[in-house]
């Protein structure tokens, strides 16, 4: 369980270093990590659709793919928070785009 932890803590914190940078990479690893619950972190679907969505706005037609899918298992009430989560982390790192 601590291994797990560490390896989400550490998956967690350096590719959201490198998202706040316009990563388009850790963008969409952060999508398929949470979508997949992958590296010790929980499947969090409102959370995999905000990043897959930053990651599709920055040009990612993977992201855009992978979008769609979870999309497809989720309620209008979890996309629209996604989606506000997705413009409010846009709007605290400053990047241009927006969801």
């Amino acid at each position: 369980m601590a291994i797990s932890m560490k390896s989400a803590e550490f998956l967690l914190n350096s590719r959201l270093a490198d998202a706040g940078e316009g990563d388009i990479d850790a963008l969409y690893e952060l999508g398929v990590a949470y979508s997949t619950g992958s590296h010790g972190i929980s499947v969090d679907l409102i959370e995999a659709h905000k990043w897959f969505n930053l990651a599709a706005l920055n040009g990612s037609s993977e992201a855009q793919m992978c979008r769609a899918e979870i999309a497809d298992e989720m309620t209008a009430r979890e996309i629209a928070e996604a989606q506000r989560q997705a413009r409010a982390w846009l709007s605290e790192t400053g990047m241009r785009r927006a969801a």
